[in-house]
């Protein structure tokens, strides 16, 4: 070679390139932010005398991690309140809470969230357990998959909610035989109480950001997309935190973010939206997606379904969940962003909502030509057969969350016996939708569950969670080491439109992650033991683990 000497070179290990053109490597360079060569021995003719050289030792090279689903300023402000995430039974987390009002006599609010509906019978704790342990100040915890809130009776009177106050049109208030509410609010309702919690400042969800950036990178992940960039719930807006971190450097991700579609509204936003992706994209940030959540989740009965779902006797009920956006209107709202060059991205977890989803790409294919707007469906738990195929004739992208995939209480106790036998092997259909020819992305949906892709890995291609013996979930869904990178680096990277990343190949920017070993040198049962040594975001090391 007789090109100019490289700012890095990383070699002495396995590289996984998921570059068609070149599989395997050991060797890579890298110039300013760019790629410059890739191959074995002959790009060692690259290093100079103030060349940074990596000996890679064996360890595996692999392009960076991306999260096509996940909201890092929302989770990065949890950590820093009563963030009961990973507590797994009652009695723990009520003590959790108890903990953190104490060492927060300040906080007029108790707020946080992340609590296991697997801790409590049916999925479903009470005022009572809050009144005992925080009588004097309202208590308001999401769920750890945000569908569902704790409050206690403080927060409910602040709220005027009683026996009286009639659900809203797109959630529901459980109460108990007598009709009085037990604490528990589902989807809509939540923001009965939301409303009235103290928003997050604009420093708080810049530091929150930072916070969860950091986190990100130590798990590998180079770029993400945000999949709610708008108000929702008592979520405040991440766009100011983006924007600040994007025009000052701090931003050191790549990042799309998808900007909430208010279900409570209609196509009247759209002109809303056109502006906010104009004024609100910046640097290594822009907004170019919008969120559009078709359904709830099937723990709670609101993910929506073609049939109903079952009783605790496995009878058929009136059922069948809630579509939070008529399908007509979402044909036409779809149909016109993606006119506009708006990138649909889809909450749908339900066979109902599923399809919802596919019917709105199609009337955009249809009405619009195929353009290059890159549509996703994120969830996916359950798909009818019939639709499976449709991903790949639409074009649109299949965003698994991996880690759902896989018995747990949560799925065991509160979701197959209410979706049936037939229905509930229906569930996470990664390889079918694999072999029939779809594009696959993954993402988290952190603080959902975890943000570790190493974790996501593990379970799309074992179907078992890390650390769990037990039976295989679907075992023919089960995917292969290198589809599972792909869906991670590669399938993201299409989603997020950062075409000159998700591989390693020459020319592409330099977003590498230098794992502690290589996962395919070991058994499959292992790949949750492998761990991030080195991150790069364009050629600059954002991370080291010291290994």
């Amino acid at each position: 070679m007789c090109h100019a000497p490289a700012d890095l070179v990383l070699t002495g290990g396995p590289v996984l390139t998921l570059d068609s053109a070149r599989s395997r490597a050991t060797t890579v360079a890298v110039t300013g932010d760019r790629i410059t060569a890739v191959g074995h021995d002959e790009v060692r003719d690259l290093i100079g005398p103030k060349t940074e050289v990596v000996d890679l030792a064996g360890k595996l090279l692999v392009p960076g991690f991306q999260d096509a689903h996940v909201h890092p300023v929302s989770a990065g402000l949890e950590l820093a309140q009563c963030d009961l995430t990973g507590i797994l039974t009652a009695p723990e987390s009520v003590a959790a809470v108890r903990a953190y009002a104490v060492a927060h006599p300040e906080a007029e609010w108790i707020t946080g969230g992340g609590w296991s509906m697997e801790a409590f019978t049916g999925g479903s704790p009470t005022k009572d357990l809050l009144d005992a342990v925080v009588p004097d100040r309202p208590v308001y915890l999401p769920n750890r998959d945000h569908h569902g809130a704790w409050a206690n009776s403080r927060a409910l009177r602040l709220a005027g909610i009683d026996r009286d106050t009639p659900d809203p049109a797109d959630g529901r208030i459980e109460r108990d035989p007598n009709g009085e509410p037990t604490g528990l609010l589902q989807e809509g309702a939540m923001d009965l109480i939301a409303r009235l919690t103290p928003p997050s400042t604009p420093a708080q969800r810049l530091a929150a950001l930072l916070r969860a950036q950091r986190l990100l990178h130590s798990y590998g992940i180079t770029a993400w997309q945000d999949a709610i960039v708008g108000t929702f719930g008592a979520m405040g807006d991440p766009s100011d935190a983006y924007l600040t971190a994007a025009r000052d450097g701090s931003l050191t991700a790549r990042v799309a973010g998808a900007l909430w579609w208010d279900r409570e509204r209609g196509a009247e936003q759209i002109p809303e939206l056109v502006a906010r992706r104009a004024e609100s994209s910046h640097g290594r940030y822009r907004a170019g997606s919008v969120k559009l959540m078709v359904d709830g989740v099937a723990e709670t009965g609101t993910a929506a379904l073609l049939d109903p779902y079952l009783d605790g006797c496995g009878c058929a009920t009136a059922n069948r969940g809630t579509s939070f956006i008529a399908p007509a209107d979402l044909r036409r709202y779809v149909t016109e962003l993606d006119a506009l060059g708006f990138q649909a991205h889809f909450h749908a977890l339900g066979d109902r909502a599923v399809r919802e989803a596919l019917d709105a790409v199609e009337a955009a294919r249809t009405a619009n030509g195929w353009r290059d707007t890159r549509p996703h469906l994120a969830h996916v738990q359950v798909v009818h057969p019939d639709d499976i195929g449709r991903f790949r004739e639409l074009g649109a992208t299949a965003n698994i969350q991996p880690l759902w995939a896989a018995h747990e209480p949560q799925m065991d106790e509160l979701t197959i016996p209410f979706l049936g036998t037939e229905r509930a092997g229906w569930q996470y259909p990664f390889g079918a939708l694999l072999r029939s020819g779809a594009t696959i992305a993954a993402g988290s949906d952190w603080p959902v569950s975890s943000p570790d892709p190493l974790q996501g890995i593990h379970t799309a291609v074992n179907r078992v969670g890390p650390g769990d013996c037990g039976p295989v979930f679907l075992p023919d869904q089960r995917i292969g080491l290198t589809a599972a990178f792909a869906a991670y680096t590669a399938g993201s990277a299409h989603v997020n439109h950062l075409d000159d990343t998700g591989s390693v190949r020459a020319g592409a920017l330099a977003d590498l992650v230098v794992l502690d070993r290589d996962p395919y040198a070991a058994p499959p049962e292992e790949i949750a033991a492998t761990r991030v040594a080195r991150t790069y975001v364009g050629g600059q090391q954002v991370y080291d683990a010291g290994l």
